[in-house]
């Protein structure tokens, strides 16, 4: 569970391995949100057609309710007799034999240590709630079970805290992105429009006085029309949210360098060999690269002509490739003048994905940004 930082994918193998360690039919999580609710709730042992068939995910109401205000487990020989029962839809399968097991914030009794009971008036946070229904053979369920499920619900702590942050450090980092984004419109796009209205308004006060003047002028607002245009291109292609889960990482990447070709005057080519999918967090963290060394050659390196290539490895891994015949530059000198050209964010996604990133330039010899991940 630890090695998954999704929360969807946590809770779909933490219910799983609930069904399957204590021999349920079935099993659930549910994780409450503010609204009477359930934010995430994921079922094992059910079909997609029965699932379907059952309809809306469920409220807080009946046994599921009662789980979320409790810190300790519920075991019943039939649910159906709980006062809290309150039935299920007509497509539901029939539960018998119950255990529920509350997942609890695992840092809770350590933030607390110190303070006295009474300061604590609303008790632990409960993360979410593990239901098993149905013990495989008949009967119910044991006080071993009950023991089994604890620990996992320990676990599974761990596990939502450690996604839940990492969501919540993707949004930072998005968050960062968008600033960057802001700060290269005002730093390119509001340059060029402000340039262009001052040749604009001198063009307007030569026609009359010297019109061939003027005409040249009026050129240069055409130029500089046309790069604000490819800038603003650009950043729309950034902000643009990524198609990875639809079109997977190659028609991604093609879909980008084809749209930067068309709004920038160097060559872009995109080439894709073997490759097989991967985790979605390295596909992520491999179109961040590049599309970040996409944008340092596009703006800072002056290159005619950039390739981008994506093979996979016998590993089943992938390698990225983003290579420019732009102007280069020395790496130590750039980092020893505190410019760094997005290279520590890129290393960063590089080793958070457990893959590796190279770069190699030097004055006068282009640039090439390489990343490598190991796959599944």
């Amino acid at each position: 569970m630890s090695r998954h930082l999704e929360v969807r994918e946590v809770l779909r193998r933490i219910t799983a391995s609930a069904r399957r360690l204590l021999g349920a039919e079935y099993a659930a999580l549910g994780v409450p949100d503010d609204h009477g609710g359930f934010a995430q709730f994921v079922v094992d042992g059910v079909t997609d057609e029965q699932w379907r068939a059952i309809g809306p995910l469920p409220r807080q109401h009946g046994v599921l309710a009662a789980m979320l205000h409790e810190t300790g487990p519920i075991r019943l020989d039939d649910v159906r007799r709980a006062p809290a029962f309150g039935g299920w839809p007509e497509a539901h399968p029939g539960l018998g034999a119950f255990l529920g097991m509350p997942i609890v914030d695992a840092d809770h009794d350590a933030e607390n240590e110190d303070e006295d009971a009474g300061e604590d008036e609303d008790g632990p946070e409960v993360l979410g709630v593990i239901y098993l229904a149905n013990k495989s053979g008949g009967g119910g369920f044991t006080d071993h079970d009950e023991e089994l499920l604890r620990i996992l619900a320990a676990h599974a702590a761990l596990a939502l805290t450690n996604a839940r942050l990492y969501e919540r450090s993707r949004e930072l980092t998005l968050a960062g992105e968008r600033a960057r984004i802001a700060h290269d419109l005002h730093d390119a796009v509001s340059q060029k429009l402000f340039s262009l209205r001052l040749t604009a308004k001198a063009a307007a006060k030569l026609v009359d006085r010297d019109p061939a003047r003027a005409r040249a002028e009026l050129a240069e607002v055409a130029r500089l029309a046309a790069e604000a245009a490819d800038e603003l291109r650009a950043v729309v292609v950034e902000l643009r949210p990524a198609a990875l889960e639809e079109d997977g990482l190659s028609a991604t990447l093609a879909s980008q360098v084809q749209v930067l070709d068309r709004a920038h005057n160097a060559d872009i080519a995109f080439a894709a060999d073997r490759v097989r999918a991967l985790p979605q967090t390295q596909e992520a963290a491999l179109l961040r690269v590049a599309q970040e060394a996409l944008h340092n050659a596009l703006r800072h390196s002056g290159a005619g002509r950039v390739t981008v290539t994506l093979a996979g490895t016998p590993e089943r891994g992938a390698v990225l490739r983003v290579s420019d015949n732009g102007r280069g530059f020395d790496p130590g000198a750039v980092r020893r003048a505190g410019r760094h050209l997005g290279l520590a964010s890129m290393r960063d996604r590089a080793a958070a994905v457990g893959g590796r990133l190279t770069l190699d330039s030097s004055p006068g010899a282009g640039t090439v940004v390489e990343m490598e991940v190991p796959g599944a």
